[in-house]
């Protein structure tokens, strides 16, 4: 499916002049024809609009997974919600890091706790029977 808005050079916020100009300098006669048969008809203009975004979602997923198209459906109408790779890491990413952060604290938490548990409730019981030999005669 064709990015209309891409290929006219159009804002998806562009408003009906914007279109119409656009539109009217488009050389490209095919394209031209998908636009005034689309943009400029209310109706199928929102029900574009919303597939759109939908599509543009996914070419952001596509980017974030480092999802790209084979060299022969590049440049072509297959390509036009398609955007580059995200080098920088997705958020999936970021977010298994924090697990397992998390999961090593607790395991070591988990270790450390018996050992420290038992030593910590035998000095509580000597200091507790040092106080009660005080106040015994």
């Amino acid at each position: 499916m064709r990015d209309l808005y891409k290929r006219l050079g159009l804002d998806p916020r562009a408003g009906e002049v914007e279109i119409t100009g656009a539109i009217e300098r488009c050389e490209h006669t095919a394209l031209r024809a998908d636009a005034r048969t689309v943009l400029e008809v209310g109706s199928r203009r929102e029900e574009y609009d919303a597939l759109h975004v939908t599509l543009s979602d996914i070419g952001r997923l596509r980017a974030r997974l480092g999802l790209t198209h084979a060299p022969y459906w590049r440049d072509g109408p297959a390509d036009d919600f398609s955007l580059p790779p995200d080098t920088h890491g997705s958020r999936h990413d970021e977010l298994m890091q924090r697990l397992t952060r998390a999961a090593l604290l607790h395991n070591r938490w988990q270790r450390l706790r018996g050992p420290w548990l038992a030593a910590a409730l035998f000095a509580l019981g000597i200091m507790l029977g040092m106080g009660l030999c005080r106040w015994l005669p």
